[in-house]
């Protein structure tokens, strides 16, 4: 998904500003001439090769944090996606993200669901997949984790095979095998695009599950905290059971969510394909979701919000529902990767303007008025 070229202005912090603006909106005028998931590949290239203008560490004393022990120069990751098979770690970490997910990865490597799996919703600044954990497996993508940079915060998330006989092991066999070269890891059991994936977010099969995965994570030289990635598409008692579950299972914290399958509102050609809705049309869905766990949690347990953000006060939005950090991927389709810096430093102001000494204090300030 296009994420070497942006629109909008480059922080003042990156020599030439303007001449990198004009070159990005060439590169996502140039992507979008391609095929989705070609452009992605494209991207993923580009970012290898050098090519596109990274800010480095992007942060202030307004903007460190720690989630869960991890220490953030800032609270703005990049969600789990675009660097499935961990291909980009390096340039990456200088792209101003205060953590990196990648994946999902699961035990064995498999192609994923046909092609074309990837819609523009330009109408909708939204994006549609249906992947299907497509990835190179763990023993892959162990081997590059392996050579991870060292100054970054980096997690894995965790997925299972299609044709597993046991898909609850599956989480715990990839964190067992990879879970020495992360920082985090995330269960994913809310991809709407591996069929019943999404019923391992029930009570008991959920507890069976995480039971399983933090055994691996017993069996790690250091504990990792391990979050729960959910589904924006469920009801207020389900939501309730999660809660619940999460804390007795010792979960590090929640993320919330991950792609839904409405599609109220949509428009152009694209609008009904099959797979999971991202971007702008996710925000107020994702951000209840996140406002009524935090009020579940009673702001016990971190929360990351990710659906929709797209700009600092979208950010900023998503931290006084609840959120002790975001996660940031469909918005670099239509904004570019410059979109993270300005994030960050959007933030900052907000948080300054608003009187917050840190983002930690600003977290949970709004969250009645999502619910």
């Amino acid at each position: 998904m296009g994420a070497t070229a942006a629109a909008g202005q480059r922080c003042a912090s990156v020599p030439g500003g303007a001449v990198v603006t004009a070159l990005e909106r060439l590169g996502l005028t140039a992507l979008h001439r391609l095929e989705p998931e070609t452009a992605h590949k494209a991207a993923l290239m580009a970012l290898r090769a050098g090519l596109t203008p990274l800010p480095g560490l992007v942060t202030s004393e307004r903007l460190r944090c720690t989630v869960a022990g991890l220490s953030m120069a800032n609270p703005v990751g990049l969600a789990a996606g675009f660097d499935k098979n961990a291909q980009a770690l390096s340039p990456l970490s200088r792209a101003g993200f205060g953590f990196i997910e990648v994946g999902a990865v699961t035990p064995r490597p498999q192609p994923g669901n046909p092609r074309p799996r990837l819609f523009r919703l330009a109408e909708d600044r939204a994006v549609i997949n249906r992947f299907g954990f497509n990835n190179e497996g763990m023993e892959t993508v162990a081997q590059r984790l392996a050579n991870r940079p060292r100054n970054a915060v980096i997690g894995l998330n965790l997925g299972a095979n299609k044709d597993s006989a046991d898909r609850a092991e599956d989480f715990a066999r990839v964190l067992a095998h990879c879970g020495r070269h992360l920082d985090f890891a995330t269960v994913n059991v809310s991809s709407p695009n591996t069929e019943k994936l999404r019923d391992l977010q029930g009570a008991e099969a959920l507890a069976q599950l995480l039971r399983g995965v933090m055994e691996a994570r017993g069996g790690l030289p250091r504990p990792i905290p391990v979050f729960l990635k959910i589904a924006p598409d469920l009801s207020d008692g389900e939501l309730s059971e999660i809660a619940d579950v999460a804390r007795a299972s010792g979960l590090s914290g929640i993320i919330a969510t991950n792609t839904t399958l409405d599609r109220d509102g949509l428009h152009g050609p694209h609008a009904q394909e099959k797979g999971g809705l991202s971007g702008a049309p996710l925000f107020g869905k994702s951000t209840r979701v996140l406002a009524r766990l935090s009020q579940l949690t009673a702001g016990e347990m971190p929360l990351i919000g990710v659906g929709g953000v797209a700009s600092p006060e979208q950010a900023y939005e998503k931290i006084r529902a609840g959120a002790s950090a975001v996660q940031l991927y469909s918005a670099l389709v239509y904004e570019g990767l410059s979109l993270v810096e300005r994030i960050a430093r959007g933030l900052d102001g907000l948080l300054e303007r608003d009187g917050f000494a840190n983002v930690a204090d600003a977290v949970g300030t709004g969250r009645d008025a999502w619910i």
